[in-house]
């Protein structure tokens, strides 16, 4: 089984629904019986550093994670239904965590 990280970027067509506890507590609950979720969390704004640079505020367009686990990209997607920022027409992206 392999690990994937879900990015929910803050771009959703209908922010309300996108914010929405209760959606969010429902879709959670699916993921939790699931037995395929890894945890997540909402992010907080954060800072770009660079070496020799100016620290630069980071990029706005990210709000939180998940991690679940699936055999490929292709069945991972299944974790897009009832994702409350994917419903709500935002951009949930998908990105296998490599084992190393």
């Amino acid at each position: 089984m392999n690990e994937y990280i879900l990015l929910m970027h803050q771009d959703a067509v209908h922010t309300e629904a996108a914010c929405d506890p209760q959606q969010w507590e429902q879709y959670l609950g699916q993921l939790r019986s699931s037995g395929q979720f890894d945890g997540g969390s909402s992010m907080a704004p954060g800072l770009r550093l660079r070496k020799n640079q100016v620290d630069q505020p980071s990029a706005s367009d990210l709000g939180g994670f998940i991690r679940v686990r699936a055999v490929s990209l292709e069945s991972a997607k299944q974790f897009l239904v009832g994702n409350p920022v994917y419903e709500a027409g935002g951009t949930v992206e998908i990105r296998e965590l490599p084992r190393s």
